[in-house]
């Protein structure tokens, strides 16, 4: 893994472009991609990716951590605001986008490389926790709906979207729209199971 002392200016620089190329070259061609092409698309040697990155491994646990501290701040950010049912919505709504650059292979791939994505999942599963519940207080969600009910759909948009053939890029906020109107209280059914144990 990478070190944890602070980066020099230059050096930053470098892993925020290998970072954004490395999620790019995943995005187009998947995670087969080479080390070569994605020093490349950064503008840089393959030196100076082993340099930030030991392995391939490494800097897909590198990705997926970046983006889920990313969607961690803007969950903190939403835990105040004024509506709670917009703030939730808002907080799917980024990580829906956010899921656009994943497949469950990536994400599955990185759980299994490095611990600390675990830690990082619990911080960000505790603040959708907290986004829930302050939406059921106010009346903006269903009161039988749980935080672990949301995470749990919280990929599904990205899931219906990409199982349908040349789904244009926008679909999955169609599947977000439902799954909200599903959450809200009105016109709501009693759910036939209980919620799953919070992830």
């Amino acid at each position: 893994m990478t070190s944890s002392r602070p980066l020099r200016a230059d050096a930053a620089r470098n892993r925020k472009l290998l970072l954004a190329a490395a999620a790019e070259e995943f995005d187009v061609r998947g995670l087969d991609v080479s080390v070569a092409d994605i020093a490349r698309r950064a503008g840089v040697g393959k030196g100076t990716v082993f340099r930030h990155f030991a392995t391939k491994d490494d800097l897909i646990a590198a990705i997926v951590l970046d983006r889920i501290a990313a969607l961690t701040e803007t969950g903190e950010e939403l835990l105040d605001a004024p509506d709670a049912g917009a703030a939730l919505l808002e907080f799917l709504s980024a990580v829906a986008r956010e899921m656009q650059h994943f497949d469950l292979v990536y994400l599955q791939r990185a759980a299994e490389l490095d611990p600390e994505l675990s830690r990082a999942q619990e911080r960000l599963f505790g603040h959708v926790h907290v986004l829930v519940e302050r939406a059921r207080s106010y009346g903006a969600v269903r009161a039988d709906v749980t935080g672990a009910d949301v995470v749990a759909l919280m990929c599904a948009p990205k899931h219906a979207a990409s199982s349908l053939p040349d789904a244009p890029p926008d679909l999955w906020q169609r599947y977000l729209a439902i799954i909200f109107d599903g959450l809200r209280p009105a016109g709501a059914h009693p759910l036939p199971q209980p919620p799953p144990a919070s992830p």
